[in-house]
Order: C-alpha cells, then sequence, then structure tokens
C-alpha cells in the first residue's frame, strides 16, 4: 500500500492499521504452533525483561483484565514458570519473577519469534530492511516523542560491513582517548572475525547503535559456556556520549543474553575506562576481579565484571 499525502489522514492512518495487523496476524500464526497465546507470551516477554514486576504492574501497561490476568499467572505458577512472592505494601499484590525453567521456556518462544521476523525481513534488501526499521523508529517518534533528549537513536541488528566500521572507530577511538597503540585494534579485528566465522544467532548476536542512520556506538554478546555470556567491544563515539547509548547497549545485550537461555554474564573492561564501569555497576555488574597487565603499549589495570541473569 502507498499513501500519496493528498488523502485524507484519517483514513490513511486507518487503512495502516488494517494493513499492519493483518502483518502481525501472520507473524503471530506460529504462536497457534505453542501452547501460549498471545497475550501470554506478553505476559512472559515484560517478565523476562525487567525484574520482579508486580502482578499489576504487568496488567495496567498490557491493558489486560485482572480476572484473565490472574488465571494467567495462576497457569503459569502452575507449570512451574514464575515465582510469586506477596508486595510487603500490599500482601494481596504479588511480585513475580521468572524461574530457571521460565527463562528457558521464554528464549524458545522468543528465538521462534525472532526466526518469524528474520523470514520476513530475509526477502528484502539491506536497503529495504534500513527505510522500513527507519520508518518504524519515525512513527514511535512522532507519536511518543521523548522529551528531553537532543537525539533519536535507535539499536539496529549488524550487517555486512559493520565489523570493519567497528574495527576502525574502535581502534581510532582508543588511540585517540588513551594513547593505546595498534595492537588493540589487532585484537579487536580478531575477535570480530571469530565473531563472523562461528556467528550463532541462538546464542550471539551484534547490536549497532545509529543517530540519523549513522552508526554510533557498538556491543558484542558472545557465548562464554553454555551457561555463560559474554559481553564485548562496547564502544560509543564522542558525538553520540550523553544520549543513553552505552546503557541503552548494555541492557540489550543483559536481554539478548536473557533471551538466549544463559544464566551469568561476564566482562573484561579496564580501570580506566570510568564511563563504561559506571554503566556496567549501574546495570548490576559487580567487580569479582583485577589484574595489573601491560597491553597495547599501555600499563593498564584489568577488571572482570559478573552478573546473574
Amino acid at each position: 500500500m502507498a499513501f500519496n499525502g493528498t488523502e485524507d489522514p484519517i483514513a490513511a492512518v486507518r487503512a495502516f492499521n488494517r494493513f499492519y495487523t493483518r502483518k502481525l496476524g501472520v507473524l503471530d500464526q506460529h504462536l497457534g504452533k505453542t501452547p501460549f497465546s498471545l497475550s501470554e507470551a506478553r505476559v512472559l516477554y515484560e517478565l523476562a525483561h525487567r525484574d520482579d514486576l508486580a502482578a499489576k504492574e504487568i496488567g495496567n501497561e498490557l491493558g489486560l483484565d485482572p480476572g484473565y490476568l490472574s488465571r494467567i499467572v495462576q497457569s503459569f505458577d502452575e507449570k512451574g514458570l514464575i515465582t510469586r512472592t506477596p508486595l510487603p505494601a500490599d500482601r494481596r499484590q504479588y511480585q513475580l519473577s521468572l524461574t530457571a525453567k521460565g527463562r528457558q521456556t521464554f528464549a524458545k518462544l522468543n528465538l521462534s519469534s525472532q526466526n518469524e521476523v528474520a523470514a520476513m525481513l530475509a526477502r528484502l534488501s539491506a536497503d529495504e530492511a534500513m527505510r522500513l526499521t527507519r520508518a518504524m523508529a519515525t512513527i514511535e517518534t512522532v507519536l511518543e516523542p521523548q522529551q528531553g533528549r537532543p537525539a533519536a537513536f535507535v539499536l539496529r541488528s549488524h550487517r555486512v560491513g559493520d565489523m570493519g566500521w567497528v574495527i576502525s572507530r574502535q581502534g581510532a577511538a582508543y588511540a585517540a582517548d588513551y594513547n593505546w597503540d595498534i595492537s588493540y585494534e589487532a585484537l579487536v579485528a580478531e575477535i570480530c572475525a571469530q565473531f563472523i566465522r562461528n556467528y550463532d544467532p541462538a546464542r550471539e548476536h551484534c547490536w549497532i547503535a545509529e543517530v540519523g542512520g549513522e552508526p554510533v556506538g557498538s556491543v558484542f554478546l558472545v557465548k562464554a559456556t553454555d551457561e555463560i555470556a559474554k559481553l564485548r567491544l562496547l564502544q560509543v563515539e564522542k558525538k553520540a556520549r550523553g544520549l543513553g547509548v552505552g546503557r541503552a547497549l548494555v541492557e540489550q545485550c543483559i536481554q539478548g543474553a536473557r533471551e538466549r537461555g544463559y544464566r551469568r554474564m561476564t566482562l573484561w573492561t579496564q580501570s580506566i575506562l570510568v564511563a563504561a564501569r559506571g554503566i556496567y555497576k549501574s546495570t548490576g555488574f559487580e567487580l569479582v576481579k583485577e589484574d595489573k597487565h601491560h597491553s597495547f603499549g599501555a600499563d593498564l589495570v584489568g577488571e572482570t565484571w559478573e552478573r546473574d541473569l
């Protein structure tokens, strides 16, 4: 469908709603092959992405009838997918959390949904996919503008050409900011090459942050063990700092690890990277190990940070 700009805007929006509803219907048909309804899948999604939610909060945000939500919660409890803890302020209300079984169940459901969307996008060229995601971002920001943010950014999956950008920008940025030598760029190149050669979308991912279609940051989720994920190569361009890009990338990486069924997450950084360390601490990571070393032409203190998922 296409709009020529001269038609009634109300009719145009209603026509788009009908079109997009049909598209969503196609994408959600796979839920009929699972034990979950669309509403149940939405509740699982909220629980997987936010810690210790109250049942009432979920109902309000998703617009679910309290009685219907109560039946969903009871069903999840009976299946061992959640734990329920009475809220201290109101013993009639419950705080909900996914169990290990619940996280594994969501990971399978989420992967199925990712594959459905990937199949739809596979029919598009790289340019068409970019136009689509930018149009979606435009709709979102126009209908729900975010106050106080000087520029909007989007996070997208990596595509051809991104690894070269990551290697170049990481090497240049750390040379300019910390006087690291070219051996760091060589390390980044090795990490990126290994990521591409061994890429398993069910266990790993890379996210690129963009402002106005221009890359401004990146982060990698890679497999350490079957239960431990590793966050690697977080970087944000100077011109994009202060927009919340770094935190958004880290939070997306944490969510991605949860969705893929990992139980714990680890990362290695340096003590001089103050901004990154602040993000890690504020998103639940804890410093567990320090080691002095000489790398990239500098004397450094390496740090290992970890958190449960």
